[in-house]
Protein backbone atom coordinates (compact mmCIF):
# COMPACT_ATOMS: atom_id res chain seq x y z
CA UNK A 1 0.00 0.00 0.00
CA UNK A 2 1.29 3.26 -1.08
CA UNK A 3 2.01 5.68 2.14
CA UNK A 4 0.14 8.94 2.41
CA UNK A 5 2.21 10.42 4.91
CA UNK A 6 1.58 14.00 5.16
CA UNK A 7 4.81 16.19 5.08
CA UNK A 8 6.16 18.14 7.98
CA UNK A 9 5.92 21.53 8.25
CA UNK A 10 8.76 23.46 5.94
CA UNK A 11 9.22 20.17 4.40
CA UNK A 12 8.40 19.91 0.55
CA UNK A 13 6.51 17.04 -0.46
CA UNK A 14 8.52 14.25 -2.11
CA UNK A 15 7.08 15.37 -5.98
CA UNK A 16 8.30 18.64 -5.75
CA UNK A 17 11.62 17.60 -4.37
CA UNK A 18 12.18 14.79 -7.27
CA UNK A 19 11.35 17.45 -9.78
CA UNK A 20 13.13 20.43 -9.09
CA UNK A 21 16.29 18.77 -9.29
CA UNK A 22 15.81 18.11 -12.54
CA UNK A 23 14.64 21.58 -13.96
CA UNK A 24 17.31 21.82 -16.63
CA UNK A 25 16.57 18.61 -18.38
CA UNK A 26 13.27 19.64 -18.89
CA UNK A 27 12.15 22.49 -21.76
CA UNK A 28 8.92 23.86 -21.70
CA UNK A 29 5.84 22.09 -21.35
CA UNK A 30 2.00 22.64 -20.98
CA UNK A 31 1.25 22.96 -16.89
CA UNK A 32 -1.78 20.81 -16.78
CA UNK A 33 -3.89 20.47 -13.33
CA UNK A 34 -0.87 21.99 -11.40
CA UNK A 35 -3.09 23.78 -8.45
CA UNK A 36 -6.18 21.09 -9.34
CA UNK A 37 -7.84 20.25 -6.47
CA UNK A 38 -5.48 16.21 -5.23
CA UNK A 39 -3.19 17.22 -7.79
CA UNK A 40 0.48 15.92 -6.57
CA UNK A 41 2.12 18.74 -7.71
CA UNK A 42 3.17 21.93 -5.53
CA UNK A 43 1.89 25.22 -6.04
CA UNK A 44 3.76 26.51 -8.82
CA UNK A 45 5.35 29.60 -6.58
CA UNK A 46 7.20 26.70 -4.95
CA UNK A 47 10.97 26.49 -5.15
CA UNK A 48 13.72 24.99 -3.87
CA UNK A 49 16.85 27.26 -2.31
CA UNK A 50 18.95 25.07 -4.30
CA UNK A 51 17.24 25.23 -7.81
CA UNK A 52 18.39 27.70 -10.66
CA UNK A 53 15.93 29.93 -11.53
CA UNK A 54 14.62 30.31 -15.31
CA UNK A 55 12.56 32.26 -16.90
CA UNK A 56 10.63 29.47 -18.67
CA UNK A 57 9.72 27.17 -16.05
CA UNK A 58 7.02 24.38 -16.24
CA UNK A 59 6.23 20.75 -15.01
CA UNK A 60 5.55 17.96 -16.73
CA UNK A 61 1.92 16.35 -16.79
CA UNK A 62 2.36 14.22 -13.78
CA UNK A 63 -2.04 13.92 -12.96
CA UNK A 64 -1.62 10.13 -12.63
CA UNK A 65 -1.45 8.51 -8.95
CA UNK A 66 1.49 6.73 -9.54
CA UNK A 67 4.64 8.62 -11.32
CA UNK A 68 7.29 5.99 -11.68
CA UNK A 69 10.71 6.84 -13.18
CA UNK A 70 10.32 4.57 -15.68
CA UNK A 71 7.21 6.62 -16.91
CA UNK A 72 8.96 10.06 -16.35
CA UNK A 73 11.79 8.93 -18.62
CA UNK A 74 9.64 8.04 -21.37
CA UNK A 75 8.39 11.80 -21.26
CA UNK A 76 11.69 12.92 -21.28
CA UNK A 77 13.20 10.76 -24.06
CA UNK A 78 10.27 11.13 -26.88
CA UNK A 79 10.84 10.95 -30.39
CA UNK A 80 10.95 13.74 -32.75
CA UNK A 81 8.16 14.64 -35.34
CA UNK A 82 9.04 14.45 -38.93
CA UNK A 83 8.97 18.48 -39.27
CA UNK A 84 10.66 19.00 -35.43
CA UNK A 85 13.41 16.38 -37.02
CA UNK A 86 14.11 18.66 -40.06
CA UNK A 87 14.00 21.61 -38.08
CA UNK A 88 16.39 20.73 -35.50
CA UNK A 89 18.91 19.07 -38.47
CA UNK A 90 18.38 22.64 -40.47
CA UNK A 91 19.54 24.32 -36.94
CA UNK A 92 22.23 21.99 -36.50
CA UNK A 93 23.69 22.52 -40.25
CA UNK A 94 23.07 26.32 -40.64
CA UNK A 95 25.41 26.36 -37.49
CA UNK A 96 27.81 23.97 -38.69
CA UNK A 97 28.27 26.01 -42.21
CA UNK A 98 28.90 29.25 -40.26
CA UNK A 99 31.85 27.43 -38.48
CA UNK A 100 33.53 25.70 -41.54
CA UNK A 101 33.29 29.17 -43.34
CA UNK A 102 35.18 30.73 -40.25
CA UNK A 103 37.51 27.58 -39.67
CA UNK A 104 38.76 27.98 -43.60
CA UNK A 105 39.40 31.51 -43.28
CA UNK A 106 41.09 31.31 -40.19
CA UNK A 107 43.00 28.41 -41.08
CA UNK A 108 44.22 29.88 -44.56
CA UNK A 109 45.29 33.17 -42.38
CA UNK A 110 47.17 30.91 -39.55
CA UNK A 111 48.81 28.87 -42.56
CA UNK A 112 49.91 32.12 -44.27
CA UNK A 113 50.96 33.26 -41.82
CA UNK A 114 52.81 30.53 -40.11
CA UNK A 115 54.57 30.00 -43.88
CA UNK A 116 55.90 33.51 -43.70
CA UNK A 117 57.58 33.40 -40.27
CA UNK A 118 58.80 30.35 -40.31
CA UNK A 119 60.61 30.80 -44.00
CA UNK A 120 60.76 34.86 -44.24
CA UNK A 121 61.55 35.89 -41.09
CA UNK A 122 63.42 32.88 -40.41
CA UNK A 123 61.60 31.74 -36.67
CA UNK A 124 61.69 28.02 -37.45
CA UNK A 125 60.76 26.68 -34.22
CA UNK A 126 58.18 23.62 -34.97
CA UNK A 127 57.25 22.47 -31.79
CA UNK A 128 57.29 25.77 -29.89
CA UNK A 129 55.21 27.05 -32.48
CA UNK A 130 52.90 23.53 -32.48
CA UNK A 131 52.76 24.31 -28.37
CA UNK A 132 51.40 28.23 -28.48
CA UNK A 133 49.23 27.11 -31.24
CA UNK A 134 47.60 24.28 -29.36
CA UNK A 135 48.27 25.84 -25.80
CA UNK A 136 46.67 29.07 -26.84
CA UNK A 137 43.23 26.58 -26.91
CA UNK A 138 43.20 27.00 -23.33
CA UNK A 139 41.10 30.69 -23.85
CA UNK A 140 38.18 28.93 -25.87
CA UNK A 141 36.17 28.57 -22.65
CA UNK A 142 37.24 31.74 -21.30
CA UNK A 143 36.07 33.72 -24.84
CA UNK A 144 32.49 31.40 -24.36
CA UNK A 145 32.15 32.39 -21.08
CA UNK A 146 32.75 36.11 -21.73
CA UNK A 147 30.18 35.84 -24.69
CA UNK A 148 27.69 34.01 -22.91
CA UNK A 149 27.41 36.65 -19.63
CA UNK A 150 26.81 39.58 -22.28
CA UNK A 151 23.96 37.57 -23.40
CA UNK A 152 22.93 36.98 -19.76
CA UNK A 153 23.39 40.45 -18.29
CA UNK A 154 20.61 41.00 -16.61
CA UNK A 155 20.99 37.89 -14.70
CA UNK A 156 23.25 38.06 -11.16
CA UNK A 157 26.97 36.73 -11.77
CA UNK A 158 26.02 34.37 -8.83
CA UNK A 159 22.93 33.08 -10.55
CA UNK A 160 24.77 33.17 -14.11
CA UNK A 161 27.57 30.93 -12.65
CA UNK A 162 25.61 28.73 -11.01
CA UNK A 163 23.60 27.76 -14.07
CA UNK A 164 26.86 27.96 -16.30
CA UNK A 165 28.02 25.29 -14.11
CA UNK A 166 25.33 22.77 -13.60
CA UNK A 167 24.68 22.56 -17.63
CA UNK A 168 28.34 21.91 -17.99
CA UNK A 169 28.10 19.07 -15.26
CA UNK A 170 24.88 17.60 -16.79
CA UNK A 171 26.42 17.83 -20.53
CA UNK A 172 29.92 15.84 -18.98
CA UNK A 173 27.57 13.20 -17.87
CA UNK A 174 25.63 12.73 -21.23
CA UNK A 175 29.26 13.02 -22.71
CA UNK A 176 30.54 10.18 -20.51
CA UNK A 177 27.17 8.00 -20.36
CA UNK A 178 26.51 9.11 -24.34
CA UNK A 179 22.83 9.51 -23.49
CA UNK A 180 20.49 11.90 -23.58
CA UNK A 181 18.93 11.37 -20.51
CA UNK A 182 21.04 10.34 -17.27
CA UNK A 183 18.61 8.40 -14.83
CA UNK A 184 18.93 9.19 -11.19
CA UNK A 185 20.08 6.58 -9.12
CA UNK A 186 22.51 5.48 -11.50
CA UNK A 187 25.79 6.79 -11.45
CA UNK A 188 24.28 10.90 -12.19
CA UNK A 189 25.68 12.17 -8.87
CA UNK A 190 28.87 10.86 -9.57
CA UNK A 191 31.38 13.43 -11.00
CA UNK A 192 32.39 13.31 -14.75
CA UNK A 193 35.62 15.14 -14.29
CA UNK A 194 38.12 12.21 -13.69
CA UNK A 195 36.65 10.86 -17.34
CA UNK A 196 37.10 14.00 -19.06
CA UNK A 197 40.70 14.18 -17.52
CA UNK A 198 41.50 10.86 -18.93
CA UNK A 199 39.72 11.30 -22.47
CA UNK A 200 41.45 14.74 -22.62
CA UNK A 201 45.02 13.00 -21.92
CA UNK A 202 44.48 10.65 -24.58
CA UNK A 203 42.59 12.74 -27.40
CA UNK A 204 45.50 15.34 -26.70
CA UNK A 205 48.51 13.16 -27.05
CA UNK A 206 46.77 11.37 -30.24
CA UNK A 207 46.68 15.63 -31.91
CA UNK A 208 49.93 16.29 -30.78
CA UNK A 209 51.84 13.10 -32.12
CA UNK A 210 49.93 13.80 -35.71
CA UNK A 211 50.31 17.54 -35.65
CA UNK A 212 54.46 16.41 -34.61
CA UNK A 213 54.34 14.67 -37.40
CA UNK A 214 54.19 16.90 -40.13
CA UNK A 215 57.16 19.40 -38.56
CA UNK A 216 58.88 16.06 -38.29
CA UNK A 217 58.56 14.92 -42.08
CA UNK A 218 58.78 18.41 -43.68
CA UNK A 219 62.58 18.21 -44.04
CA UNK A 220 62.43 14.76 -45.28
CA UNK A 221 60.13 13.99 -47.45
CA UNK A 222 58.70 15.90 -50.55
CA UNK A 223 56.54 18.78 -50.14
CA UNK A 224 53.86 16.76 -52.60
CA UNK A 225 54.45 13.85 -50.64
CA UNK A 226 53.68 15.39 -47.55
CA UNK A 227 50.37 16.94 -48.96
CA UNK A 228 49.02 14.23 -50.14
CA UNK A 229 49.72 11.44 -47.14
CA UNK A 230 48.49 13.55 -44.62
CA UNK A 231 45.35 14.30 -46.09
CA UNK A 232 44.49 10.91 -46.78
CA UNK A 233 43.54 11.27 -42.71
CA UNK A 234 39.55 11.89 -44.39
CA UNK A 235 40.25 7.84 -45.34
CA UNK A 236 41.26 6.93 -42.02
CA UNK A 237 38.52 9.21 -39.89
CA UNK A 238 36.05 7.15 -42.30
CA UNK A 239 37.77 3.60 -41.41
CA UNK A 240 37.70 4.32 -37.56
CA UNK A 241 34.32 5.65 -37.41
CA UNK A 242 33.38 2.28 -38.54
CA UNK A 243 34.20 0.38 -35.37
CA UNK A 244 34.33 3.20 -33.15
CA UNK A 245 31.10 5.16 -34.03
CA UNK A 246 29.26 2.54 -35.45
CA UNK A 247 28.81 4.09 -38.82
CA UNK A 248 27.30 1.67 -41.66
CA UNK A 249 29.40 1.17 -45.24
CA UNK A 250 27.69 3.56 -47.15
CA UNK A 251 28.19 3.50 -50.86
CA UNK A 252 27.93 7.81 -51.34
CA UNK A 253 29.99 8.16 -48.43
CA UNK A 254 33.02 5.71 -49.32
CA UNK A 255 33.01 7.38 -52.95
CA UNK A 256 32.56 10.84 -52.17
CA UNK A 257 36.10 10.04 -49.82
CA UNK A 258 37.88 8.43 -52.59
CA UNK A 259 37.03 11.02 -54.92
CA UNK A 260 38.56 13.35 -52.19
CA UNK A 261 41.64 11.72 -51.84
CA UNK A 262 41.95 11.33 -55.70
CA UNK A 263 41.80 15.47 -56.15
CA UNK A 264 44.58 15.32 -53.38
CA UNK A 265 46.33 13.14 -55.54
CA UNK A 266 45.97 15.03 -58.26
CA UNK A 267 47.04 18.77 -56.39
CA UNK A 268 49.87 17.12 -54.98
CA UNK A 269 51.28 15.57 -58.01
CA UNK A 270 50.03 17.03 -61.07
CA UNK A 271 52.00 19.60 -61.36
CA UNK A 272 54.87 17.69 -62.32
CA UNK A 273 57.52 18.42 -59.52
CA UNK A 274 57.59 15.66 -57.50
CA UNK A 275 60.73 14.54 -59.68
CA UNK A 276 62.19 17.55 -58.75
CA UNK A 277 61.61 17.54 -54.99
CA UNK A 278 62.83 13.95 -55.37
CA UNK A 279 66.47 14.75 -55.57
CA UNK A 280 66.40 17.08 -52.65
CA UNK A 281 65.97 14.01 -50.12
CA UNK A 282 67.47 10.38 -50.61
CA UNK A 283 65.27 7.54 -51.40
CA UNK A 284 66.00 6.33 -47.88
CA UNK A 285 65.25 9.73 -46.41
CA UNK A 286 62.55 10.44 -48.28
CA UNK A 287 61.13 6.87 -47.55
CA UNK A 288 61.46 7.59 -44.31
CA UNK A 289 59.48 10.85 -43.56
CA UNK A 290 56.67 9.16 -45.48
CA UNK A 291 56.79 6.57 -42.94
CA UNK A 292 56.14 9.54 -40.80
CA UNK A 293 53.73 11.32 -41.92
CA UNK A 294 51.22 8.11 -42.16
CA UNK A 295 51.93 7.62 -39.10
CA UNK A 296 50.74 11.30 -38.45
CA UNK A 297 47.84 10.64 -40.97
CA UNK A 298 46.49 7.56 -39.31
CA UNK A 299 46.33 9.48 -35.88
CA UNK A 300 45.05 12.11 -37.24
CA UNK A 301 42.55 10.52 -37.99
CA UNK A 302 41.83 8.76 -34.61
CA UNK A 303 42.32 11.99 -33.14
CA UNK A 304 39.27 13.22 -34.68
CA UNK A 305 37.27 10.11 -34.19
CA UNK A 306 38.26 9.58 -30.52
CA UNK A 307 37.17 12.68 -30.12
CA UNK A 308 33.67 12.43 -31.37
CA UNK A 309 33.20 9.29 -29.65
CA UNK A 310 34.33 9.96 -26.05
CA UNK A 311 33.93 13.84 -25.84
CA UNK A 312 31.22 14.90 -28.09
CA UNK A 313 27.25 15.09 -26.96
CA UNK A 314 25.25 12.16 -28.20
CA UNK A 315 23.29 12.00 -31.22
CA UNK A 316 19.78 14.06 -30.07
CA UNK A 317 21.81 17.00 -27.77
CA UNK A 318 20.82 20.01 -28.74
CA UNK A 319 23.31 22.38 -30.95
CA UNK A 320 23.38 25.01 -28.35
CA UNK A 321 24.48 22.26 -25.41
CA UNK A 322 26.94 20.92 -28.44
CA UNK A 323 28.77 23.84 -29.30
CA UNK A 324 29.32 24.90 -25.67
CA UNK A 325 30.69 21.84 -24.59
CA UNK A 326 32.98 21.61 -27.74
CA UNK A 327 34.57 24.90 -26.84
CA UNK A 328 34.70 23.65 -23.02
CA UNK A 329 36.98 20.35 -23.90
CA UNK A 330 38.97 22.80 -26.39
CA UNK A 331 39.84 24.34 -23.29
CA UNK A 332 40.65 21.37 -21.57
CA UNK A 333 43.03 20.17 -24.67
CA UNK A 334 44.69 23.49 -24.49
CA UNK A 335 44.96 23.47 -20.46
CA UNK A 336 46.63 19.74 -20.70
CA UNK A 337 48.93 21.20 -23.57
CA UNK A 338 50.45 23.96 -20.97
CA UNK A 339 50.85 21.95 -18.58
CA UNK A 340 52.46 18.88 -19.72
CA UNK A 341 53.65 19.76 -23.21
CA UNK A 342 56.55 22.28 -22.55
CA UNK A 343 58.52 19.22 -21.20
CA UNK A 344 59.73 18.03 -24.87
CA UNK A 345 61.18 21.81 -25.32
CA UNK A 346 64.29 21.68 -22.83
CA UNK A 347 64.60 18.09 -24.06
CA UNK A 348 64.84 19.48 -27.77
CA UNK A 349 66.79 22.55 -26.94
CA UNK A 350 69.60 20.13 -24.87
CA UNK A 351 69.63 17.43 -27.37
CA UNK A 352 69.98 20.90 -30.17
CA UNK A 353 67.46 19.33 -32.33
CA UNK A 354 64.80 22.78 -31.87
CA UNK A 355 66.99 25.63 -29.94
CA UNK A 356 64.74 27.49 -27.88
CA UNK A 357 64.81 31.35 -29.10
CA UNK A 358 62.06 33.33 -27.97
CA UNK A 359 60.32 35.60 -30.92
CA UNK A 360 60.84 39.66 -31.17
CA UNK A 361 59.52 42.11 -33.23
CA UNK A 362 57.70 41.75 -36.15
CA UNK A 363 58.21 37.95 -35.06
CA UNK A 364 56.36 38.21 -32.09
CA UNK A 365 53.45 39.97 -33.85
CA UNK A 366 53.00 37.82 -36.44
CA UNK A 367 53.27 34.49 -34.36
CA UNK A 368 50.70 36.52 -31.78
CA UNK A 369 48.34 36.91 -34.70
CA UNK A 370 48.88 33.28 -36.33
CA UNK A 371 48.25 31.60 -32.77
CA UNK A 372 45.39 33.62 -32.41
CA UNK A 373 43.41 32.50 -35.65
CA UNK A 374 45.17 28.77 -35.33
CA UNK A 375 42.63 28.88 -31.66
CA UNK A 376 39.69 30.37 -34.21
CA UNK A 377 40.20 27.61 -36.28
CA UNK A 378 40.73 24.91 -34.01
CA UNK A 379 37.28 26.06 -32.19
CA UNK A 380 35.04 25.99 -35.18
CA UNK A 381 36.44 22.67 -35.79
CA UNK A 382 36.08 20.80 -32.68
CA UNK A 383 32.18 22.55 -33.19
CA UNK A 384 32.13 21.41 -36.59
CA UNK A 385 32.79 17.78 -35.42
CA UNK A 386 30.25 17.83 -33.19
CA UNK A 387 27.31 19.18 -35.09
CA UNK A 388 28.30 16.85 -37.93
CA UNK A 389 30.82 13.81 -38.35
CA UNK A 390 34.57 13.47 -38.41
CA UNK A 391 34.36 12.63 -41.78
CA UNK A 392 32.62 15.50 -43.55
CA UNK A 393 34.79 17.74 -41.22
CA UNK A 394 37.93 16.11 -42.54
CA UNK A 395 37.04 16.28 -46.18
CA UNK A 396 35.95 19.70 -45.26
CA UNK A 397 39.64 20.59 -44.34
CA UNK A 398 40.61 19.32 -47.60
CA UNK A 399 38.83 22.29 -49.11
CA UNK A 400 41.86 24.94 -47.54
CA UNK A 401 43.98 23.35 -50.37
CA UNK A 402 42.40 24.63 -52.61
CA UNK A 403 41.43 28.02 -51.21
CA UNK A 404 45.59 28.43 -49.83
CA UNK A 405 46.42 27.90 -53.36
CA UNK A 406 43.68 30.70 -54.66
CA UNK A 407 45.45 32.94 -52.11
CA UNK A 408 48.83 32.31 -52.79
CA UNK A 409 48.39 32.86 -56.87
CA UNK A 410 46.57 36.62 -55.53
CA UNK A 411 49.71 37.00 -53.21
CA UNK A 412 52.06 36.29 -56.10
CA UNK A 413 50.58 36.25 -59.00
CA UNK A 414 51.88 33.07 -59.91
CA UNK A 415 48.44 31.79 -61.94
CA UNK A 416 46.89 28.27 -60.73
CA UNK A 417 47.81 25.38 -62.98
CA UNK A 418 45.48 23.27 -64.57
CA UNK A 419 45.96 20.05 -61.58
CA UNK A 420 45.31 22.26 -58.83
CA UNK A 421 42.08 23.45 -60.53
CA UNK A 422 40.87 19.82 -61.44
CA UNK A 423 41.70 18.70 -57.69
CA UNK A 424 40.06 21.40 -56.38
CA UNK A 425 37.17 20.78 -57.86
CA UNK A 426 37.21 17.18 -57.48
CA UNK A 427 37.32 18.01 -53.32
CA UNK A 428 34.34 20.51 -53.76
CA UNK A 429 32.30 17.99 -55.35
CA UNK A 430 33.54 14.92 -53.12
CA UNK A 431 32.35 17.83 -49.99
CA UNK A 432 29.78 18.44 -51.64
CA UNK A 433 28.11 14.66 -52.24
CA UNK A 434 28.78 14.15 -48.67
CA UNK A 435 27.22 17.35 -47.23
CA UNK A 436 24.13 15.66 -49.11
CA UNK A 437 24.58 12.25 -47.33
CA UNK A 438 25.23 13.44 -44.15
CA UNK A 439 22.04 15.90 -44.04
CA UNK A 440 20.32 12.83 -44.81
CA UNK A 441 21.69 10.90 -41.96
CA UNK A 442 21.30 13.86 -39.42
CA UNK A 443 17.19 14.08 -40.38
CA UNK A 444 17.27 10.01 -39.67
CA UNK A 445 18.50 10.35 -36.80
CA UNK A 446 16.91 13.48 -35.20
CA UNK A 447 13.58 12.09 -36.60
CA UNK A 448 13.94 8.62 -34.41
CA UNK A 449 16.51 9.02 -31.55
CA UNK A 450 15.76 10.67 -28.16
CA UNK A 451 15.23 14.22 -28.01
CA UNK A 452 17.43 16.73 -25.46
CA UNK A 453 14.18 18.71 -24.22
CA UNK A 454 16.36 21.84 -22.85
CA UNK A 455 17.11 22.49 -26.82
CA UNK A 456 13.60 24.02 -25.86
CA UNK A 457 14.26 25.90 -22.45
CA UNK A 458 16.52 28.73 -23.78
CA UNK A 459 18.28 27.92 -20.59
CA UNK A 460 21.38 26.54 -21.90
CA UNK A 461 24.09 29.46 -21.06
Amino acid sequence: MRSTKTPRPGEQPLLSSYHSSDDEERGRRTLRGGNRRGSPLPPTSTSSAHTPTYSHFAVPDLTTSRPTLSRRSTNQLRSRSPTSARLEAKRKYTYAAVFLVTSLVSFVVQTELASYIQHDLGWNKAYAMLYLTHGSWVFLWPLQLLFLRLQRREQSWHQFWNNHKQILRKTAQMVERQEVRVPRGMGADRSPWPYLARTTAVVTTALTVAGSSWYVAVSMTTPSDLTAIYNCSAFFAYAFSIPLLKERLRLDKMVAVFVAIIGVLVVAYGGGSSSDEAGQAGPATRFAGNIVIGIGSVLYGLYEVLYKRYACPPDGTSANRSMMFANTFGSLIGVFTVLVLWIPIPVLHVLGWETFEMPTGETASLLLISVFANMVFSGSFLVLISLTSPVLSSVAALLTIFIVAIVDWCLTGQPLEAPAILGGLLIIAAFAMLSWSTWKEMNEEERKGPVDLSSDSGDED
